[in-house]
């Protein structure tokens, strides 16, 4: 990737809905160039899909967790793909140490999450972490910095 892939990405990540017109006006590159450069993000898998960011809280899905699971062997959440599908369910996350997962989970009321930790257990054991704000979300991403 060079640099004009970054202020392509850079651009898309701050607004997808951005025309290839605009785009090149903003990177300084022709429209076609523009087009065959994000397709070629898109088909080497830089570029995974366009999306809206939506406000959770304001749909109706007030609380806010993650959940860290200790779970081992067959009964592993990360084994059941039917956990995945479950609306709740943000984001899981295969981790190191103490659990084998972290999920980021959303619920419409205390009551829900109780009933989500409920169902949760039969993988193993969750400790949860109510999210109160987050001041930083969804950070674009950017070139990595050589280190000196």
């Amino acid at each position: 990737m060079d640099a004009m892939d970054w202020d392509l990405l850079r651009e898309l990540q701050a607004n997808a809905r951005l025309s290839f017109n605009e785009l090149s006006r903003r990177v300084h590159l022709s429209p076609p160039a523009v087009a065959e450069r994000v397709r070629r993000l898109e088909e080497t898998g830089v570029i995974t899909g366009y999306h809206a960011a939506v406000d959770p809280t304001r749909t109706g899905w007030e609380v806010s967790a993650f959940v860290q699971l200790t779970c081992y062997g067959p009964t592993c959440v990360l084994r059941d793909p039917e956990v995945a599908a479950w609306p709740e369910i943000r984001e899981i996350h295969r981790v190191t140490g103490d659990v084998c997962s972290i999920l980021k989970i959303a619920v419409p009321s205390m009551a829900a999450f109780e009933s989500l930790i409920d169902r949760l257990a039969v993988y193993g054991k969750p400790s949860s972490t109510m999210i109160f704000s987050s001041p930083l979300a969804n950070r674009p991403v950017t070139a990595v910095q050589n280190a000196v």
